[in-house]
Order: structure tokens, then C-alpha cells, then sequence
């Protein structure tokens, strides 16, 4: 069978309901490969342990093969890096995962097993000091040698790890709850793009997959999965980020948090998490070093920092000199420099990125 053949029976595999990982290992192992699986007739089946009617009858009857072949051409067609759970280069951390993913599809140049992964996570609602600390942590980790940061794309800590790792030239994963024939949410989709050439996207959802919540829940094992350590940077009581939180420390991960003000609803959760011993105190990269026992390797120092002198264009220029006064909103911009909201942010994600410009909560930004 070719290579191309094999991949649709594992896309397949993928796609039944009630077949996980579990079942799927039992499955190969008692029928000798995955095609037999879908050969196979219902007796057979529900005489593996653990697959019974129920199981079994989901197997004969499933449409996997169909949409597996949709699957397969959208794969080829776009260039999407893709391995299974059998191949030999399936993320090693993942892959000691009991519920890890049985396929998993990305784009972008992603080294999986790199010297030091770490998630960097938390709410969608970040404040200035959990940007802040986002910022003085991958500047940190610049100047130290193998790390990779991995998040999910989402408001708050999520991209301003991301951008954080950009700006600072630190290889960034992100891991969608989605196909990767889109971006959510739509307004990061160029710090996306940005991360395909050092890092990229990673997702084990099909194309045309809903939004759905749950998904992003489900999303949150890969994330803790693919990494070394968890840090949770802000929190409230309740939120993702713990789940991810829960997940990394079920994985026999290391997880950290950033303590601040008992008053500080974002922080609630970070706290709780240190009171409770779910996770180790973290207020700087030496913290995790320390922890994790990693040599503290110091490479070439890389002073990431604005630039006396910037070549801006005319539509950058416009902005800098609109927000030398004060702080404005996104929408406030828009109508001072007359340009609509789709280039505007456009303008202000590439002067983030020189290092001119600092994104505040309620898409405000200010000069740095």
C-alpha cells in the first residue's frame, strides 16, 4: 500500500466516534494494521477487547473513508505536514501522552523535539502586567539557547506570547482548535503567517471543523502535551487556561504560575494554583531553569529593544506622530488617519513589532 493510501486509512481511523487513541492501538495490534480495521466485518470486531457492538457497529457504519478522501486532497493540495501516531517522527512528549492525538497535521517549519518547550497561556482578558511579563520572559529566553514557545493563538496572554517570540526571534508554535483551512481569530491572522518561518501551526482537527467550544478545551491537551512546562501567566478562578493547567500537571508536566495581587481578579487563578502546590512560583526565567534543571546556557545577548533611528513609511509614520499624545483606541486611529480598520491594525501589528508601538487592553495602543 503507498504512502498516500496509508494516510487516508489513518485519517480515517481518526474520524470514528467513540475510537481514540486506546482503542486505536488495540485495534492495529489485534488486526495487524489499519486497513483491516475497515476490512474487517462486525464479528471480528466486537471480539477485540474493549471495541464490543457499540463500537464495532460506529466502525462499519462510520463515512470516515469518504471524508478521509476530502481530507486527504485538501492535505496535498496545501502542503500540510501531517505523521500519525506510528511514525517514527511523532512528537516525542506528545506521543507519551495516554490521550495523545492520532493524527496530527501543520504547517509552517516546526521542530517538535527541540531542547526546552514551554506553553506560555492564560486569560483572554491580559493585563499590563501579564503582557509585561510575557515580553521579559522570551526576551530572556532569546539570549539562551533551544527553547520553543507554545500557546493557542487566543486574545490575551496567548498572542502576546506569540508576538512576544517574534519580536525577540524565539521559535513559537500555535495550536488551533480548528482545521488549518482557517484562522481564529481572524485578527491574528498576520502574527500567523509571521510564525510559519520559525515555528508554525499545529492542529489535529480536520478542515471545515466547526468553532466549537469544546474544541478548544480539547485543544488544550496538545498544547500541554507538546510541552516540557505549563506556565499559566494570568487567571481567574475559572478559565482555560486552567484546564490546560490540570492537563500538564495529569502529564507529570511541570506547571508554574505568576503570583500577583490577591486583589487582582486575573491573578486569582495563578494564586490558587501556587497555594495549592498545582504549580511552582515563577517570576523570571532563572525560576524555571532552576526547576526544570536546565543548564543555563547564555548565548550572544540580542538587545531587542525600539530603535533610535526606524525607517517608517508614510501610513506608519501617520500613526506614530497620531499616537504621540496619548494612548488612543483602534477606532479612534481609524478616523484621526483616515485609513480603515483592516490596514490600521495591519500598520500597528508591523510598528509592534519594531518595537515602537505596545497593544493595551480594549485594542488601545500607546509609543513604547
Amino acid at each position: 500500500m503507498s504512502e498516500i493510501e496509508n494516510l487516508k486509512y489513518q485519517i480515517a481511523l481518526s474520524l470514528i466516534p467513540g475510537i481514540g487513541l486506546g482503542n486505536a492501538r488495540r485495534l492495529v495490534q489485534a488486526l495487524g494494521g489499519i486497513k483491516p480495521i475497515f476490512d474487517a466485518n462486525e464479528k471480528t470486531l466486537k471480539r477485540i477487547p474493549y471495541i464490543g457492538e457499540i463500537k464495532a457497529r460506529a466502525i462499519i457504519r462510520s463515512d470516515a473513508l469518504v471524508r478521509a478522501s476530502e481530507e486527504l486532497e485538501f492535505v496535498l493540495k496545501n502542503d500540510i505536514h501531517y505523521v500519525s501516531f506510528w511514525d517514527d517522527h511523532y512528537p516525542q512528549r506528545l506521543k507519551r501522552c495516554v490521550d495523545a492525538p492520532i493524527m496530527l497535521f501543520w504547517k509552517g517549519n516546526i521542530q517538535f523535539n527541540t531542547e526546552k518547550t514551554v506553553a506560555i497561556v492564560g486569560t483572554r482578558n491580559a493585563t499590563n502586567y501579564g503582557r509585561d511579563f510575557c515580553d521579559g520572559l522570551v526576551r530572556d529566553m532569546a539570549q539562551r539557547v533551544g527553547y520553543t514557545v507554545i500557546s493557542g493563538l487566543a486574545y490575551g496572554i496567548d498572542v502576546a506570547a506569540h508576538k512576544a517570540c517574534l519580536k525577540n526571534g524565539v521559535p513559537t508554535i500555535g495550536v488551533f482548535a480548528h482545521g488549518l483551512d482557517q484562522i481564529y481569530p481572524r485578527q491574528h491572522r498576520q502574527v500567523a503567517e509571521r510564525m510559519l518561518d520559525s515555528g508554525g501551526l499545529v492542529t489535529d482537527f480536520i478542515s471545515e471543523t466547526k468553532i466549537d467550544r469544546q474544541n478548544f478545551l480539547r485543544r488544550n491537551r496538545i498544547i500541554a502535551g507538546l510541552a516540557d512546562a505549563t506556565i499559566i501567566v494570568e487567571s481567574a478562578e475559572k478559565g482555560g487556561s486552567l484546564v490546560t493547567a490540570d492537563i500538564a500537571d495529569s502529564y507529570n508536566r511541570d506547571v508554574f504560575a505568576l503570583p500577583g495581587r490577591h486583589i487582582d481578579l486575573f491573578s486569582r487563578g495563578c494564586n490558587q494554583l501556587i497555594k495549592s502546590n498545582k504549580a511552582a512560583m515563577i517570576e523570571t526565567l532563572d525560576d524555571l531553569e532552576y526547576a526544570m534543571s536546565w543548564q543555563q546556557t547564555v548565548d550572544k545577548p540580542t538587545k531587542i529593544q525600539k530603535q533610535l533611528f526606524v525607517e517608517l513609511n508614510d501610513e506608519e509614520q501617520r500613526i506614530v506622530d497620531s499616537l504621540n499624545e496619548a494612548p488612543l483606541y483602534i477606532d479612534q486611529l481609524c478616523s484621526i488617519v483616515q485609513m480603515p480598520m483592516g490596514k490600521v491594525s495591519s500598520v500597528l501589528l508591523a510598528l509592534e513589532f519594531k518595537g515602537l508601538v505596545a497593544s493595551l487592553p480594549g485594542k488601545m495602543y500607546k509609543l513604547t
